[in-house]
This record gives C-alpha cells, sequence and structure tokens, in this order.
C-alpha cells in the first residue's frame, strides 16, 4: 500500500475499481481505503492490495508465489504480497482462477 498518513491517489482508487469489476464473479470481494492504496478483502479477510501507484497484488502461499514469481511477479516490500503480472491481469479467467485459489488459501 503506501505509508500511513498518505493521500489516496487516483491511480489506486481507479485499479482497486478495475479489479473488483474483473472479479465481479466472485461474491463478497469488497474494497476498503487504506495508507494511500487499497485493501481487497473476501469476506472480511484481506487478500490483495492495490499500492499508491495503482499496482495491484495478492497474498500468496508457497507454492502460487513459485507460480507468480516465474511468471514476472515481484514482492511488495516484506509483506507476503506478489504483484499480478500482466499476463494474469488481461485475462479474467486466469486473473478469477488466481483470486479462487488465493482466497481458498486465506480462510
Amino acid at each position: 500500500m503506501g505509508v500511513k498518513g498518505d493521500k489516496i491517489t487516483k491511480e489506486s482508487a481507479s485499479s482497486a475499481e478495475w479489479l473488483v469489476e474483473k472479479l465481479f464473479s466472485i461474491e463478497g470481494i469488497t474494497v476498503k481505503k487504506m495508507f494511500g492504496g487499497h485493501g481487497i478483502f473476501h469476506e472480511s479477510a484481506m487478500f490483495g492490495i492495490v499500492d499508491s501507484k495503482g499496482q495491484c497484488f495478492v497474498k500468496v502461499n508457497e507454492a502460487l508465489k513459485n507460480t507468480l514469481v516465474k511468471a514476472g511477479a515481484s514482492q511488495h516490500s516484506k509483506m507476503p504480497y506478489y504483484s499480478i503480472p500482466e499476463s494474469i491481469l488481461e485475462d479474467q479467467k486466469e486473473l478469477v482462477d488466481l483470486v479462487t485459489k488465493i482466497i481458498a488459501h486465506t480462510k
């Protein structure tokens, strides 16, 4: 996300809105403004973030981390969140499949 006290940016807000629209088929997805970015939640469990620059990250287990890193993902600072590679963001089915797997691991 950002630093506590940072202002929400247009990039973060539009990326968060865009991501939620892409995930419309998964019920229970919500967004909350947080530290200059947005937290992405499923039934109150946070599984993703959109930083103040508008980049989307998801919390992953070791297996999903390896898959994302091979596809070009990078870690968000020292947090267990990794960027969603462009190839996945552009493919709605692949994005929904990824997020469905992540949600299953956050419960």
